[in-house]
């Protein structure tokens, strides 16, 4: 099972989208190299208020770039690095992996997939009506967040647009993705 990196995306100062890269490079512990998100305790500015001891579980931000095939049948023009994410994938179920996941980036880089994104109000101020896309229920009333997914970098490296992303699951009972 896998697919490939269509964009790589950083942003060293907090704004709602990061534009697109020819590379980035992935520190172990830490995150994407030159990021604001960068770093071994939380920088999103909503988690850092409530508790800025807290370890950071959302070094590195991915996407499906299918979503944005999804909302443009809706109306909406979204192009990677636009809501957020440094990584852009093709062709994985992000949604669907389990806690755990270990995805293999280009030659070196692993990120651990640690759970789903809490897409916020600044989606709909990107584009109005966006978040509702991303955000909604499931024809059983179950809540789908759809606005991607966060990782801790385990080994560093260089991730460039057309790598190999490669996916390992966990060993054992799976547990499904939640908000990190």
């Amino acid at each position: 099972m896998g697919g490939a990196v269509s964009a790589v995306s950083r942003n060293g100062v907090y704004s709602f989208a990061k534009p697109n890269r020819e590379s980035i490079t992935l520190l172990a512990g830490l995150g994407v190299e030159g990021d604001v998100h960068a770093g071994t305790t939380v920088k999103h500015r909503s988690r850092m208020r409530r508790d800025p001891s807290q370890p950071n579980l959302r070094q590195v931000h991915l996407i499906h770039e299918e979503l944005f095939d999804e909302v443009r049948a809706a109306g909406f023009e979204v192009a990677a690095g636009q809501l957020g994410e440094n990584v852009t994938t093709r062709g994985i179920d992000l949604l669907g992996l389990p806690v755990g996941t270990l995805l293999r980036l280009g030659d070196e880089a692993v990120i651990e997939v640690t759970g789903l994104r809490n897409p916020c109000l600044q989606i709909d101020g990107f584009q109005d009506g966006l978040l509702k896309q991303v955000v909604g229920r499931d024809e059983d009333g179950v809540l789908r967040r759809r606005a991607g997914i966060m990782s801790v970098v385990v080994t560093g490296g260089v991730v460039r647009p057309g790598d190999p992303v490669e996916v390992e699951l966990p060993d054992g009972p799976h547990r499904p993705l939640d908000v990190v």
